[in-house]
């Protein structure tokens, strides 16, 4: 055989081994795009474009935990604020006379403050005091029923 014709032979087959090699390159190459096609339910055209849109969703995601954290903290301090400790004591101000008429009820806020509000009831007459707490601090002395109320309201 002559040179020429083994040289033909060879590129033959070279180019057989070749067009067989393109054929399992196309043939990967369709399954890796059937695979990305199911990643990339959204319509992006490739993987770089669905992970860009994917980074911009999670930045919105963390700025909106941010706002959400932020209201959070918004609605602590409001809370705190609020007078949400209360408690009611009964009590007899004249001895066994009453039958437990007389009630001091204390409205404080998770700081101790508020109000301390009591109704002395007499035979003839009732009187009511109100004073005013500040983290605990009263400027007026407090009777043992409006420290009760306090330490029971502060106990809840």
């Amino acid at each position: 055989m002559s040179n020429t014709a083994i040289l033909g032979i060879a590129a033959a087959a070279l180019a057989s081994a070749a067009l067989i090699f393109a054929l399992l390159a196309l043939l990967t190459m369709r399954k890796l795009r059937v695979g990305q096609l199911t990643v990339l339910a959204d319509g992006k055209a490739d993987l770089i474009d669905f992970a860009v849109s994917l980074q911009a969703r999670i930045d919105d995601l963390h700025k909106t935990v941010d706002e959400i954290a932020s209201a959070l903290t918004r609605v602590d301090k409001r809370f705190d604020g609020a007078l949400s400790n209360v408690a009611l004591v009964r009590y007899d101000a004249y001895g066994d006379r009453g039958g437990q008429q007389s009630a001091t009820v204390a409205m404080l806020d998770s700081a101790r403050s508020g109000i301390v509000l009591s109704a002395i009831q007499g035979r003839d007459y009732a009187r009511i005091y109100v004073k005013e707490l500040d983290r605990g601090n009263c400027a007026i002395t407090l009777s043992p029923e409006e420290e009760e109320a306090i330490r029971r309201a502060m106990a809840r």
